[in-house]
This record gives C-alpha cells, sequence and structure tokens, in this order.
C-alpha cells in the first residue's frame, strides 16, 4: 500500500492531479526532515558538552553491574569452551584417556594443576548460581537493592567455595 501511495501521489507521476488527488490530500507537510532532526540533536550535544554515548567512565561501578557483565562473559566464555571441545572430540585423532596420559606426562606440579581446576570450575559455578539467582528474579522476588546486593556477594561466595572445593578433589 504504501509503494502504491507513494508512486502515485507523486506529482510528476500523477497523469491528473484530481484523479489520484484521494491518495495524497490528507498527507501534511513535514515541519522539518529527520535530518534537520539530527543535526539538531548533536548541535545541542555538542553545545552542552555531553559525551557522544554514554560509556564506561560516566557510571559508578556497582556490584550488580559487574554481575550482569561477567554472567554475560561466563554464558558466551562457557558456550564457546563448551563447543570447542565438542568439536575437538569429533575431529581431533585418540580418545579421552590418551589425552589424559598427556596432560600427566607434563609433569605439572599440584598447586598449577589445582590452580587449572579452580579456573575451569570458577566460570561454571558463578555462572550456575547467578542463573539460579536469575530464576530467583524471574518469579519476581529479590528486587530491592539490599536484596540485590546480599544475593550478589552470596553468589560470589558459594562460587569462590565451589570452586576451591572442586579443585582440590
Amino acid at each position: 500500500m504504501a509503494l502504491l501511495l507513494r508512486t502515485f501521489a507523486r506529482p510528476g507521476v500523477c497523469l491528473s492531479k484530481l484523479q489520484y488527488s484521494v491518495l495524497y490530500r490528507h498527507a501534511a507537510p513535514m515541519g522539518s526532515t529527520a535530518k534537520d532532526e539530527m543535526n539538531k540533536f548533536w548541535s545541542k550535544n555538542a553545545r552542552l558538552n555531553r559525551p557522544m554515548s554514554p560509556h564506561l567512565t560516566i557510571y559508578k561501578w556497582s556490584v550488580p553491574m559487574v554481575m550482569s557483565i561477567c554472567f554475560r562473559g561466563t554464558g558466551v566464555g562457557l558456550t564457546g569452551a563448551i563447543s570447542a571441545f565438542g568439536v575437538a572430540a569429533l575431529v581431533l585423532p585418540g580418545n579421552y584417556p590418551d589425552y589424559l596420559d598427556l596432560i600427566h606426562s607434563l609433569a605439572i606440579g599440584p598447586y598449577l594443576i589445582g590452580l587449572a581446576k579452580f579456573g575451569l570450575a570458577f566460570p561454571i559455578s558463578y555462572h550456575t548460581y547467578n542463573g539460579i539467582r536469575h530464576l530467583w528474579w524471574d518469579i519476581g522476588k529479590g528486587f530491592r537493592i539490599p536484596e540485590v546486593y546480599r544475593t550478589g556477594y552470596t553468589v560470589i561466595g558459594l562460587s569462590v567455595i565451589t570452586s576451591i572445593a572442586i579443585a582440590m578433589i
């Protein structure tokens, strides 16, 4: 319909203005164009010395803000890691015991192995506990600011405790 209005309502295309005037007689002329509006917007922002767009130097960092960023980051990271390990399991030669023997043959100390276990366990436990926190929010609970901070610190604490416990196994 819009294409028909555009095609037949243009004065240069119309054969008879009386014949096609019914298509555009209710159109009101625009006071300004989008380009004019954008120019006004940018000149006002330049005059008031506003930044181009909100950025990280404007906002005061808070625990919920950092946790939200980390939750998204762990989700993307875990998805990429699981996908990479899945593809590697399909295309690499050998099987799991061969690669486990390879890791044991490197003679890495127990502290480095524990650190690696912690590094693998923390994103998984953090994402899991924070996902439970988000499910709690989905039912409409825990939106008060003190509760948001309390559950945030609880998620961080449980993630560290769980990761240490897994690393010690």
